[in-house]
């Protein structure tokens, strides 16, 4: 008979309220590894929210400020103030909404498309650099969890 003790199946493993060390370990280790992978940036001069939201102008298209703030989980006026500082370098630019003539529609350009592209090859190799030192094991391991990590991205 299954040892429900826990709400679990026995040889089942621990979820993670039932592991708080392992939830800790992770949470560190990929707060460091973000740290370091926003560090190698090709421009300093963008910040990393500005970076951050043209990400998701390059992940989901075009979007009102409004609809870029609730993404990037900032206040409104913040993101008026990071599009007007975008369009202002070039990376952005705002055009009237196609059904609301109040709001405006930010776009990325393709300098902003092209500095993301360069960006994301400068990452990639920071990180093959480090992947080298792993042991067949470990980078077997890595390759597996990557999916898993993005699941956990979107929850």
């Amino acid at each position: 008979m299954p040892d429900l003790s826990h709400g679990q199946d026995a040889g089942r493993t621990p979820r993670a309220t039932e592991d708080p060390a392992a939830v800790n370990a992770l949470r560190s280790a990929v707060m460091r590894l973000s740290r370091r992978l926003k560090h190698q940036r090709v421009d300093e001069s963008l910040s990393p929210t500005e970076m951050s939201v043209l990400g998701t102008l390059a992940r989901c298209g075009s979007a009102t400020p409004g609809e870029l703030a609730r993404k990037e989980h900032v206040q409104p006026p913040s993101m008026t103030r990071i599009v007007a500082l975008l369009e202002a370098k070039g990376l952005v630019h705002l055009e009237p909404h196609p059904e609301d003539r109040r709001q405006k529609v930010v776009t990325q350009t393709e300098q902003a498309e092209a500095m993301l592209e360069q960006s994301r090859r400068k990452r990639n190799a920071w990180l093959a650099t480090l992947v080298e030192g792993l042991d067949e094991d470990e980078w077997d391991k890595l390759r597996a969890a990557a999916p898993v990590l993005e699941k956990l991205a979107h929850l």
